[in-house]
């Protein structure tokens, strides 16, 4: 069973469940860190660089097709200047920060502002739930359009695309012909691509790609097709 979609925000743009990680007066921010290693960036713009992967702990959505589902619950609090440190420690200078879902954290605007300070290039993968306009500009965002083969449809706040710039990228994870159709009227109705840009993946192991790929050549739309090139090269494993 999925829970049903919600919109988790509030008024001043901070995510529900943040009171959740109180802060004391003085203290040095922290945050939930489920996992950093080194890797090729999977999917996305920058797919195929070498990349940092910055995995933060909690997700308010369940989708059907979730493959990080470990980092619901665990993870291991740090501050931010531990995880500065922990990510310079691998000498690459791009780094993603995803989840779970990393917007659900109060802190990740700041870890992003951190990250670029100290010279890296920053992208963030999140749902389409959250607020993103205290994102750094230079932050990449890579943001999910949920589909209704997701079990979380209609969780993407719609205005959302007036904050993301051509840089950016929406994408559809399409697990069958219905979710493609649905994410075609969803670009139609929207007038995207652009900005930002659009990026369709087929569910692993469940929609063959070369199908997504001749519907999309067959409708010539503006977006492009991409399958996970970390399971491509290691397989539907943790730590890849």
């Amino acid at each position: 069973m999925t829970s049903p979609p919600v919109t988790p925000t509030k008024s001043d743009g901070q995510p529900t469940g943040a009171k959740r990680y109180i802060k004391r007066a003085g203290a040095e921010p922290t945050l939930l860190i489920n996992e950093i290693y080194a890797s090729l960036q999977g999917e996305g713009p920058e797919q195929g660089y070498p990349t940092v992967l910055l995995r933060l702990t909690g997700c308010n959505l369940r989708c059907t097709y979730c493959d990080s589902a470990f980092a619901f619950f665990k993870g291991e609090r740090r501050t931010l200047r531990q995880v500065v440190e922990a990510v310079a420690s691998f000498g690459i200078g791009r780094v993603l920060v995803t989840g779970g879902e990393p917007m659900a954290q109060r802190e990740t605007p700041a870890l992003c502002r951190a990250l670029l300070r100290a010279g890296h290039s920053v992208s963030v993968e999140t749902n389409g739930a959250y607020e993103l306009a205290a994102l750094p500009r230079r932050v990449l965002k890579v943001v999910d359009v949920k589909t209704p083969g997701s079990g979380e449809g209609g969780s993407f706040q719609p205005h959302l695309l007036e904050e993301m710039d051509r840089k950016d990228v929406l994408k559809f994870v399409c697990g069958s012909r219905e979710d493609y159709l649905w994410s075609r009227e969803f670009m139609a109705r929207h007038g995207l691509p652009g900005p930002p840009s659009v990026l369709f993946s087929p569910v692993w192991g469940s929609l063959d790609p070369k199908d997504l790929a001749a519907w999309v050549l067959e409708d010539r739309l503006d977006a492009r097709v991409q399958v996970q090139l970390h399971k491509v090269l290691w397989g539907n494993k943790r730590g890849t």
